[in-house]
């Protein structure tokens, strides 16, 4: 590594450092256990979801929902993360201060939500893609704006609700279309 790369990257790593420690000050003040914030979203947007699930997932179909909902956190994560990262939105209030993004709607409440409304779809023959997209709606202009209206997410730089709406649809499309070469491949 040449010694302009070398400055570069450390200037990167020294940032960095500073950001982390600035996330972690800011989660002290603003987004601690005594604050509501924190509650709402540990219980209703992490702990619920994953209570809901233990009792409603289709114990016979648990390889497959698991695999796509692991999907699903996986692309909304990474989307997040980096819509995050690029100041498209954010999270004035977070679970934990060292991750980007938001661990409860990435890790809990959003991929369980798809995997229960492709769980219903099997069972009850309907129509997956109708569904999902019915969901994806769901999330873009009412929860979203819920959680807006209430300062637990915050839009900048001009993106609106149905930049989110395009990236659900994106997103649930991309894992199920894995999903699908992963039952074919099973099944050969």
């Amino acid at each position: 590594m040449g010694k302009e790369q070398l400055e570069l990257y450390e200037k990167i790593k020294s940032m960095q450092e500073q950001i982390t420690q600035l996330h972690a000050d800011y989660w002290q003040q603003y987004s601690n256990l005594g604050t509501w914030q924190f509650w709402v979203i540990f219980l209703l947007l992490f702990i619920a979801p994953l209570v809901t699930l233990y009792f409603l997932i289709d114990r016979r179909n648990m390889f497959l929902l698991g695999f796509y909902g692991f999907n699903i956190h996986v692309w909304f994560g990474y989307i997040d993360t980096w819509g995050y990262k690029q100041g498209y939105w954010g999270y004035p209030y977070q679970l934990v201060p060292f991750l980007p993004g938001n661990l409860s709607l990435d890790a809990a409440l959003i991929p369980i939500a798809f995997m229960l409304v492709y769980q219903w779809t099997l069972k009850h023959n309907k129509n997956f893609y109708l569904y999902t997209t019915a969901l994806s709606l769901f999330l873009s202009f009412i929860f979203k704006p819920i959680l807006t209206l209430h300062h637990l997410f915050e839009l900048h730089k001009g993106t609106n609700f149905f930049h989110l709406f395009i990236s659900y649809c994106g997103i649930f499309l991309f894992s199920k279309i894995i999903t699908n070469v992963f039952i074919k491949m099973q099944e050969k």
